[in-house]
């Protein structure tokens, strides 16, 4: 199963971008219950006309279907549908593609590098120290090279898939401050 985002561009009826927003966030509160839900965000437009970007992450396609199927889904979309009557535009991506990518995103809502730079710190720390502590007594008889390859490979693979969408979500907080 891969993890699965959903990008959705949307304007709101001019003089109602505040209901839009207020909409939209409710709606995403109630999506963060859905099973497989990992993150979720709003991202409102620069200047006054555009559209707002939705974005949503689910463990799986499946996840991501059975919300947007939801009896829940479809209350807050006709609720949305009242203070917007524009269509709207859904893209969807495996997650992994975008982690690195901008696409769709503007450069003011990226997080300050230093703070990224930290969160993912959080991240490597604790497991670059695992499985140096642990594999490396049974890995020293391996020469060096592929030893190293072994354990870069294990803490990206482990960082980018295990850890890192639970500490984008945990730390949403302190990396958009």
């Amino acid at each position: 199963m891969e993890q699965v985002t959903r990008i959705m561009h949307r304007r709101a009826d001019p003089g109602r971008e505040k209901d839009y927003e207020e909409l939209a966030r409710g709606m995403l509160e109630a999506c963060s219950r859905a099973k497989g839900y990992l993150f979720s965000t709003l991202i409102p437009p620069r200047v006054e006309g555009e559209e707002f970007h939705v974005v949503q992450t689910f463990a799986s396609q499946a996840d991501l279907d059975a919300w947007r199927q939801s009896r829940a889904a479809h209350e807050w979309h006709e609720r949305i549908n009242e203070v917007c009557a524009h269509t709207t535009e859904y893209r969807t991506f495996n997650t992994a593609d975008l982690w690195f990518s901008t696409t769709g995103l503007t450069v003011n809502n990226q997080p300050p590098r230093w703070r990224m730079a930290i969160v993912i710190w959080m991240g490597i720390f604790p497991i670059a120290s695992f499985y140096i502590w642990f594999l490396f007594p049974v890995l020293e008889p391996v020469p060096f090279i592929p030893r190293m390859v072994i354990f870069t490979a294990l803490i990206v693979i482990t960082m980018f898939f295990g850890a890192l969408p639970y500490l984008l979500r945990w730390m949403g907080w302190f990396l958009h401050k």
